[in-house]
């Protein structure tokens, strides 16, 4: 991945901020930073803007993507600046190498990562600001700065004296930034920690705010794409006689997977599309079935080239030689699309050398450098302007559609948007790879682990999108392998195997897949012990304090124990991830094999909260995410054909399906942990767990379909 950089000064001409004012550039702690007037910028990783009228403007190096990243880091600036969070307006940053996620190593939106990466600099740029504006008004008032305080945006001083933020702004900008700062005391936090409402709810409610699909341009055409319905196949030919000669059509140009047609309107694109023949080159992919996929994923579990996660711990060979009784279980997580409410879309205007890109991305770096190479452009003639997101979840830290319509708009010489359809959005995915989990433990005479082997097979996201080597591990497929339960004796391997499949990251990734198998499998030591399962997890975590609070939390929510209405039952999961800890208890009922969640209880550890009321929400959303996932999603092939098109056959939970979710939010003082991914991955075991508990069948392949539950 080639990092680049825009021209800064280009940034602030281009810019609404160059207005004059104080801009504060603040970076990762220990860095050398000096601020500067307005008209000359120096390398910060995020920009403070404070205007004349007192009007302070933050530009946020994350996409807002429903996460609440546009009220969360706006209250981190507000609490060291001792301002109001109503005055803080939000930018989105241009791409640059000085906006790069320290927790990621890109200008990336992902992992959970936002509020952590932020969590510190923010607060340091916040009170770095603060702490210019009362020397700028010590300077100006000439008076001891011990003798002056900030608050509510002003800097008051004795007899009266006060000033606001914008009229310091300009000599503050001529002041050296302080090396050291002191940050609040927690104890006084007056904003962090508080339930916020979404600054972006308002723009959202009226209409006014904009999402990709609603760009539009001076004299914007409109394209679809064909594109080769066999995975990774190519054009060989195709004519477009019939299409050229439709209402609207403007063009039909070929990039390098597919075949696009232009027009005045979206629908007169979309239909003349299908006028056009198209020769495909279907290649390997035409041989894929996802009955195949899962087959060679099987044989390169049993092939032995593990890559080990971690280091193994004591002897698992001869603990399990001496075990009183061996339990094993495989178990299996599909291929998931991501299905985003909006689909892919872009739009770009290539014009004399130069490119505007405009649309919703989670990678900007990314998008950026792929374009200015595709195009054969330097990367100061790129510019990217990211919008609001439809969802996320990992589909648009792609770059396919965004290639794509720089190509189309280099050829028909417009400015062009380019909109996928749904069916195109699901059948040209990058999938969330199947996963094989491989487990087996041995037990002691009162039914306890002495040792665990843990093995995942997979392929890897990070070996297609970022070039890691082969014969690598991969982080991201070794997510929540290793669980929080103290077994003398365990190994975990990872195992990599190339399917042929386009693979993404999804949501919560390879949490999704090692939390089923994990979950599930200490279900089934409990059973195979005549065991309670929340007491016998508790039994493991005596050394684990946050994993043991969480899970006594939700089971003391949820009423673990207690009676229940007849044909209902409770399963109960634990997870790290994100540096947050999670349990859960789901309750359901099955009937003729399908499944109904009647309650989900949540407990929570993610350190320090900056705002509890989108904690809340996020775990709402990730819980619905998941039971979608659990229950009713999976990819299948058919000669390399996705064979699912659009939301009825590839369903979600409807608002009327979402059960009560109870959520306990931990206090703590710890540094804050992700919160936009974990209770996706955990609720699938905790679902799976409680269906077993009501059914007496244990499924160990996803979803948790009605077939799959009668033939369990």
């Amino acid at each position: 991945m080639t990092t680049l950089e825009t021209s800064r000064r280009d940034f602030l001409k281009t810019s609404t901020l160059a207005t004059g004012g104080l801009i504060m550039g603040f970076a990762l702690p220990g860095a050398k930073v000096e601020a500067q007037a307005a008209g000359t910028v120096y390398t910060p990783n995020a920009w403070v803007h404070i205007a004349d009228n007192n009007t302070i403007t933050l530009i946020s190096a994350r996409s807002e993507m429903g996460q609440g990243v546009y009220t969360s880091m706006p209250m981190l600036i507000a609490e060291e600046l001792n301002v109001d969070i109503k005055q803080i307006k939000v930018a989105i940053a241009p791409p640059a190498a000085v906006y790069v996620n320290a927790l990621l190593g890109a200008q990336i939106t992902g992992g959970s990562t936002s509020v952590r990466d932020g969590w510190e600099k923010l607060r340091v740029g916040g009170a770095q600001v603060r702490e210019m504006l009362i020397s700028a008004a010590a300077d100006k008032w000439k008076v001891d700065r011990s003798t002056l305080r900030a608050e509510n945006g002003m800097v008051l001083g004795p007899k009266g004296k006060k000033a606001s933020y914008g009229s310091l702004a300009a000599a503050a900008a001529k002041l050296p930034v302080p090396e050291k700062v002191a940050l609040k005391d927690p104890k006084d936090f007056k904003i962090v920690g508080q339930r916020v409402k979404r600054l972006d709810t308002p723009a959202k409610v009226n209409g006014t705010a904009e999402f990709g699909i609603d760009v539009k341009l001076p004299g914007m055409v409109y394209a679809s794409i064909e594109q080769c319905p066999v995975i990774g196949g190519k054009v060989k030919s195709f004519d477009a006689s019939k299409a050229k000669g439709m209402p609207g059509v403007l063009d039909v140009v070929q990039v390098n997977d597919g075949v696009a047609v232009v027009a005045s309107s979206y629908w007169q694109a979309q239909k003349a599309r299908k006028a056009v023949s198209v020769q495909w080159d279907e290649g390997p992919g035409a041989a894929l079935d996802h009955n195949t996929v899962l087959a060679s994923t099987r044989a390169a579990a049993d092939s032995g080239k593990v890559l080990p996660i971690g280091k193994p711990v004591g002897n698992v060979a001869e603990a399990m030689k001496g075990a009183a009784k061996v339990v094993k279980a495989e178990y299996i997580s599909p291929m998931q699309a991501h299905a985003p409410l909006e689909p892919m879309n872009f739009t770009a205007h290539y014009k004399d050398g130069k490119i505007l890109l405009v649309g919703p991305t989670q990678f900007q770096q990314g998008a950026h450098g792929a374009v200015a190479g595709v195009l054969g452009i330097k990367p100061e003639d790129v510019t990217l302007k990211t919008t609001f997101l439809g969802g996320g979840f990992g589909r648009r830290l792609e770059l396919d559609f965004i290639v794509q319509a720089a190509q189309i708009s280099k050829a028909v010489g417009k400015p062009v948007k380019l909109l996928w359809s749904r069916e195109d959005d699901m059948t040209h995915d990058f999938y969330r790879p199947l996963g094989l989990n491989q487990v087996q433990a041995g037990l002691d005479a009162q039914g306890m682990p002495v040792a665990l082997q843990f093995k995942v097979t997979s392929q890897s996201v990070t070996q297609r999108a970022f070039g890691l080597p082969k014969d690598t591990l991969d982080p991201f497929m070794a997510e929540a392998a290793v669980a929080a339960y103290e077994i003398p004796n365990t190994q975990h391997d990872l195992v990599i195997h190339d399917s042929g499949m386009r693979v993404g990251y999804w949501r919560a990734v390879s949490h999704n897949m090692n939390a089923f198998a994990n979950e599930s499998f200490m279900d089934e030591l409990a059973l195979a012990a005549g065991k309670d399962p929340y007491q016998y997890r508790l039994a493991l975590l005596k050394n684990k304090p946050r994993f043991a609070n969480v899970l006594k939390l939700a089971a003391e929510k949820a009423g673990w124990g207690q009676p229940l209405p007849a044909g209902r039952a409770r399963g109960i999961a634990l997870m790290e991830g994100y540096d947050t800890y999670m349990a859960q208890v789901a309750e359901v009922s099955v009937k003729d094999g399908q499944v109904t969640v009647h309650r989900v209880t949540v407990a929570a550890d993610l350190g320090r909260m900056v705002n509890p009321d989108t904690v809340e929400a996020q775990i709402q959303s990730s819980i619905a995410f998941g039971m979608s996932s659990a229950l009713m999603q999976e990819i299948t092939l058919d000669k390399g054909r996705v064979l699912q098109t659009n939301y009825n056959n590839y369903p979600m939970v409807r608002m009327h399906e979402v059960p009560i979710i109870d959520i306990v939010l931990v206090e703590s003082s710890e540094k804050p942990g992700g919160i936009g991914e974990p209770a996706t991955a955990l609720v699938v075991p905790a679902i799976a767990n409680a269906v077993a508990a009501a059914t007496g069948k244990r499924v160990r392949k996803l979803p948790l379909s009605p077939e799959a539950i009668r033939q369990a």
